[in-house]
């Protein structure tokens, strides 16, 4: 009864096993990203930041590792000392390390909170929570430095209004005729996101297409600057209709450098997971956007991230990088073989 107990104990839903694998598989990514960076920076205080950042990964994935060990599943490779070239030069400013470890912990933010609601085991949501911990301070910790450079966008603000008031029309039709409503808060909140977002996926897109040795990754890095510059303008001609400010853009915090600090495979995984982190966000906002132009518009980048998303995955199985996730038995696999 005891090895009984113990055994369920140790035992991961889906859920728990996903959560898990796919925070291995960043935070080793995160590892190389981050002991390249720190090669590289020069502010003492981004560096500070970016330790703490490679070290919160470094737990994390010896966490994990006893997770799925204890649980006895297959631990994933990830992405080891062979996926980074610490001896590359400057790819990015000092400026950009910051903003890409700012970007980054939102998502591993979000990434925490689905995990810790789907996770039925005591000690995973204490796990997750301690995430959830560190990424708060490492959060807070970017916005801090971020508001004393240059470059820093603040989300616009709105005057209060005077008193309650109820829509009358959800606008719709005014929408499709071209007499549009000014954007409401949520609306001018996920614009200005999304628009930061997408320049994000941009400039980073332009940095690997750079350096990429593969002639099929350089072409899909090409294409998604295209297509991410696309869609970031977008969102910026709505803001701008109301006559908003649109977040900053950072290709200009890209040097010129062609030697790669990454391996091919790590940078296509990189794109796949902004790409598909991008299509989530764009269908949250299409839920709380009531204008018609808007909806269309989340549609169309909704198409665009799609197809990026599958040309990522195309390219990766076609080399050989793309590690599988844990499965359910294949019962018509093994009903075929017993017949045999």
């Amino acid at each position: 009864m005891g090895i009984l107990k113990k055994a369920k104990k140790n035992t991961l839903t889906a859920a728990e096993v996903s959560a898990l694998w796919l925070q291995y598989m960043g935070d080793s990514m995160a590892i190389c990203v981050y002991a390249y960076f720190l090669k590289i920076v020069e502010n003492n205080d981004i560096r500070s930041t970016l330790k703490f950042a490679l070290q919160s990964s470094k737990e994390h994935i010896n966490k994990i590792t006893q997770f799925l060990k204890k649980a006895n599943f297959q631990v994933p490779m990830g992405f080891t000392k062979g996926d980074v070239n610490l001896n590359a030069p400057r790819l990015f400013s000092d400026e950009f390390l910051l903003f890409y470890t700012n970007m980054m912990t939102m998502h591993g933010l979000t990434a925490y909170s689905l995990a810790l609601t789907n996770s039925e085991r005591r000690d995973l949501q204490d796990y997750f929570f301690e995430c959830m911990e560190t990424s708060k301070e490492l959060f807070q910790g970017t916005i801090r430095l971020a508001k004393s450079q240059p470059k820093f966008s603040s989300v616009p603000t709105i005057p209060s209004p005077h008193e309650v008031n109820f829509m009358t029309s959800t606008g719709v039709l005014e929408n499709l005729i071209g007499d549009k409503r000014p954007l409401n808060s949520s609306e001018v909140s996920n614009l200005f996101f999304n628009s930061k977002k997408t320049g994000f996926i941009r400039s980073l897109s332009l940095a690997f297409s750079q350096v990429a040795e593969h002639e099929d990754v350089r072409k899909f890095m090409s294409k998604n600057v295209k297509l991410a510059g696309k869609d970031a303008d977008s969102f910026d001609s709505l803001l701008k209709q109301d006559h908003l400010p649109i977040p900053e853009r950072w290709d200009n915090e890209i040097t010129d450098s062609t030697v790669s600090p990454f391996s091919d495979k790590l940078m296509m995984f990189h794109a796949a997971f902004l790409v598909n982190a991008a299509i989530s966000y764009y269908g949250a906002a299409i839920g709380s956007s009531l204008r018609s132009d808007m909806v269309l518009n989340y549609k169309k980048v909704s198409n665009h991230a799609m197809e990026a998303g599958a040309l990522c995955f195309e390219i990766m199985v076609k080399h050989g990088w793309l590690e599988n996730q844990p499965e359910v038995i294949d019962r018509d696999a093994l009903a075929k073989d017993s017949k045999s």
